[in-house]
Protein backbone atom coordinates (compact mmCIF):
# COMPACT_ATOMS: atom_id res chain seq x y z
CA UNK A 1 0.00 0.00 0.00
CA UNK A 2 2.63 2.41 0.67
CA UNK A 3 4.37 1.99 -2.90
CA UNK A 4 1.10 2.51 -4.53
CA UNK A 5 0.35 5.68 -2.23
CA UNK A 6 4.16 6.74 -3.11
CA UNK A 7 3.28 6.47 -6.78
CA UNK A 8 0.15 8.18 -6.77
CA UNK A 9 2.13 10.95 -5.57
CA UNK A 10 4.69 11.17 -7.93
CA UNK A 11 1.86 10.97 -10.86
CA UNK A 12 0.37 13.97 -9.04
CA UNK A 13 3.66 15.67 -9.26
CA UNK A 14 4.28 14.88 -12.46
CA UNK A 15 0.50 15.98 -13.97
CA UNK A 16 1.21 19.58 -11.94
CA UNK A 17 4.79 20.15 -13.37
CA UNK A 18 3.28 19.08 -16.86
CA UNK A 19 0.91 21.48 -16.64
CA UNK A 20 3.50 24.04 -15.44
CA UNK A 21 5.10 23.04 -18.74
CA UNK A 22 2.19 22.92 -20.39
CA UNK A 23 1.50 26.71 -19.94
CA UNK A 24 4.77 27.72 -20.73
CA UNK A 25 4.47 25.89 -24.19
CA UNK A 26 0.80 27.87 -24.85
CA UNK A 27 2.30 30.86 -23.74
CA UNK A 28 5.25 30.72 -26.00
CA UNK A 29 3.42 29.26 -28.30
CA UNK A 30 0.90 32.47 -28.28
CA UNK A 31 3.96 34.06 -28.30
CA UNK A 32 5.33 32.57 -31.83
CA UNK A 33 1.98 32.66 -33.39
CA UNK A 34 0.53 35.96 -32.44
CA UNK A 35 3.34 38.16 -31.76
CA UNK A 36 6.00 36.90 -33.84
CA UNK A 37 3.55 35.36 -36.60
CA UNK A 38 5.65 32.35 -37.12
CA UNK A 39 4.67 29.57 -39.32
CA UNK A 40 2.31 27.17 -37.09
CA UNK A 41 5.14 24.34 -36.68
CA UNK A 42 7.84 26.61 -36.46
CA UNK A 43 5.76 28.16 -33.09
CA UNK A 44 5.09 24.99 -32.15
CA UNK A 45 8.86 23.17 -32.35
CA UNK A 46 10.29 26.28 -29.66
CA UNK A 47 7.72 26.14 -27.42
CA UNK A 48 7.84 22.39 -27.41
CA UNK A 49 11.95 23.12 -26.58
CA UNK A 50 11.00 25.50 -23.92
CA UNK A 51 8.25 22.88 -21.93
CA UNK A 52 10.72 20.12 -22.31
CA UNK A 53 14.03 21.73 -20.58
CA UNK A 54 11.62 23.19 -17.80
CA UNK A 55 9.56 20.06 -17.29
CA UNK A 56 13.17 17.89 -17.08
CA UNK A 57 14.53 19.86 -14.91
CA UNK A 58 11.88 19.53 -12.44
CA UNK A 59 10.54 16.48 -12.86
CA UNK A 60 14.40 14.79 -12.47
CA UNK A 61 14.51 17.14 -8.80
CA UNK A 62 11.08 16.95 -7.41
CA UNK A 63 8.86 13.85 -8.64
CA UNK A 64 11.35 11.07 -9.32
CA UNK A 65 14.63 12.31 -7.15
CA UNK A 66 17.17 11.22 -9.18
CA UNK A 67 20.91 11.55 -8.87
CA UNK A 68 21.53 9.87 -11.84
CA UNK A 69 24.11 11.25 -14.31
CA UNK A 70 22.09 14.57 -16.03
CA UNK A 71 23.50 14.20 -19.38
CA UNK A 72 22.85 10.71 -19.68
CA UNK A 73 19.13 11.15 -18.70
CA UNK A 74 19.01 14.29 -21.03
CA UNK A 75 20.15 12.06 -23.58
CA UNK A 76 17.44 9.71 -23.28
CA UNK A 77 15.11 12.62 -22.91
CA UNK A 78 16.50 13.36 -26.52
CA UNK A 79 15.91 10.49 -27.81
CA UNK A 80 12.30 10.33 -27.05
CA UNK A 81 11.74 13.94 -28.42
CA UNK A 82 13.84 12.63 -31.49
CA UNK A 83 11.03 10.61 -32.51
CA UNK A 84 8.16 12.67 -31.24
CA UNK A 85 9.09 15.91 -32.39
CA UNK A 86 9.03 15.13 -35.83
CA UNK A 87 6.27 12.92 -36.05
CA UNK A 88 4.19 15.76 -33.62
CA UNK A 89 5.98 18.77 -35.67
CA UNK A 90 4.60 16.90 -38.91
CA UNK A 91 0.99 16.32 -38.11
CA UNK A 92 0.93 19.93 -36.33
CA UNK A 93 2.11 21.00 -40.24
CA UNK A 94 -0.35 18.79 -41.82
CA UNK A 95 -3.73 18.86 -39.65
CA UNK A 96 -2.83 22.91 -39.44
CA UNK A 97 -2.24 23.53 -42.84
CA UNK A 98 -4.95 24.41 -45.81
CA UNK A 99 -5.87 20.80 -46.98
CA UNK A 100 -7.09 19.94 -42.97
CA UNK A 101 -7.41 23.60 -41.69
CA UNK A 102 -7.96 22.32 -38.11
CA UNK A 103 -7.45 25.20 -35.60
CA UNK A 104 -3.89 25.35 -34.29
CA UNK A 105 -5.17 25.44 -30.92
CA UNK A 106 -6.78 22.52 -31.18
CA UNK A 107 -3.95 20.64 -32.34
CA UNK A 108 -1.74 21.49 -30.29
CA UNK A 109 -4.09 21.04 -27.29
CA UNK A 110 -4.02 17.33 -28.73
CA UNK A 111 -0.16 16.58 -29.20
CA UNK A 112 0.13 17.98 -25.15
CA UNK A 113 -2.38 15.12 -24.44
CA UNK A 114 -0.55 12.21 -26.33
CA UNK A 115 3.17 13.92 -25.06
CA UNK A 116 1.85 14.18 -21.13
CA UNK A 117 0.90 10.40 -21.09
CA UNK A 118 3.76 8.64 -23.67
CA UNK A 119 6.60 10.92 -21.70
CA UNK A 120 5.57 9.97 -18.49
CA UNK A 121 5.87 5.99 -19.16
CA UNK A 122 9.05 7.11 -20.87
CA UNK A 123 10.77 8.98 -18.06
CA UNK A 124 9.07 6.46 -15.82
CA UNK A 125 10.76 3.40 -16.72
CA UNK A 126 13.20 4.34 -19.19
CA UNK A 127 15.09 7.60 -17.83
CA UNK A 128 14.51 7.42 -14.10
CA UNK A 129 13.13 3.65 -13.84
CA UNK A 130 16.29 2.20 -11.93
CA UNK A 131 17.14 5.90 -10.56
CA UNK A 132 13.83 6.91 -8.61
CA UNK A 133 14.83 8.00 -5.17
CA UNK A 134 18.54 8.18 -5.42
CA UNK A 135 18.74 11.65 -4.49
CA UNK A 136 16.61 11.38 -1.29
CA UNK A 137 18.15 11.88 1.92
Amino acid sequence: MKNTKKELIRTIKFVLFSASAGIIQVLSFTLMEEGFHLTHWISYLISLVLSVVWNFTLNRKFTFYSANNIPIAMMKVAVFYAVFTPLSTWWTAVLTGANVGWNEYLVLAGTMAINFVTEYLYDRFIVFGKSIDSAKK
